[in-house]
């Protein structure tokens, strides 16, 4: 692993701009399952039916059901090294920006300032007919006594300002995210498994415009075999020599300014696509 570690080191500390993009595998250490592995909380919900937009609607003491579970594993994580190495590689101007799949907050409270939410986050809660906000300090002193969670202006059922399956991803992120993959010459991408779009696609953006993508992820995904560095290795235990690497070498390159503008991915901005099946030439 010695070996890889210095190759992308060298390839990040050429670079002008360096992006982060982060999935469940990153919060695995902190205690936060992916919710796809055995265990996960997909093993004991069907997303099917209470991680869409409609069961908001039919059937809502039934997701909050599955959301105050999800809250709790949240609340219980704490940032792990994987997420302190990229807060202070972006302190030292190593790093432009994180680019997350997660939901749980844990690259703001390491520190990480530019983050990039690409399905929001647990900390925020509006109502779903008014769309007033909503204190997260409500939402962690609910019980199932409690739920669904109601709003005290109109009745209407208070979500967690989360993407769910079915729905778009906020625009927003999006711009910033292809604003990003525009400017970017080196990607690292750490715990996805690459199969949610539009998110998957931003490896291939990057290293397609001529840009640099190294993977950490001690098992398969889809980004195997395109990667130009691959790490098997777990987040928390590579990303820190990793770092180390990065910020005892030889200063940066001038960063490269951002694009004002930038066209959207070409998948639809849906959550829970596969990627296209595409491969470096």
């Amino acid at each position: 692993m010695d070996d890889l570690l210095r190759k992308a080191a060298s390839l990040w500390r050429e670079s002008k701009t360096a992006v982060a993009l982060t999935g469940a595998g990153i919060s695995v250490a902190a205690g936060i399952p992916d919710f796809r592995s055995p265990g996960g909380l997909w093993s004991r919900f069907d997303p099917m039916r209470v991680a869409t937009a409609d069961a908001l609607v039919s059937r809502p003491d039934e997701v909050w059901a599955f959301l105050l579970e999800a809250r709790d594993v949240v609340a219980r994580a704490v940032p792990t090294p994987a997420h302190m190495a990229l807060a202070r590689l972006e302190a030292v101007g190593r790093l432009n920006a994180v680019i997350t799949q997660n939901i749980d907050n844990l690259h703001q409270m390491a520190g990480s300032k530019n983050v990039i939410e690409f399905h929001g986050g647990m900390g925020r809660y509006r109502c779903m007919s008014c769309r007033a906000g909503h204190d997260p300090r409500e939402a962690a002193g609910l019980t199932s006594r409690d739920i669904p969670w109601r709003c005290g202006n109109c009745g209407g059922v208070v979500r967690p300002d989360i993407v769910f399956f079915g729905e778009s991803i906020p625009l927003d992120a999006l711009r910033k995210s292809s604003q990003l993959a525009l400017a970017a010459d080196f990607l690292l991408v750490v715990g996805t498994s690459g199969e949610v779009a539009p998110a998957n696609t931003l490896p291939y953006q990057v290293q397609g415009r001529g840009g640099v993508v190294v993977e950490i992820n001690p098992g398969e995904s889809a980004y195997a075999a395109m990667a130009d560095v691959r790490i098997p290795a777990a987040a928390e235990v590579a990303l820190p020599l990793l770092e180390k690497l990065v910020s005892d070498g030889p200063s940066a390159r001038r960063k490269r300014v951002f694009p004002k503008e930038a066209r959207p991915p070409p998948p639809l901005p849906v959550c829970g696509h596969r990627p296209w099946p595409r491969k470096r030439s």
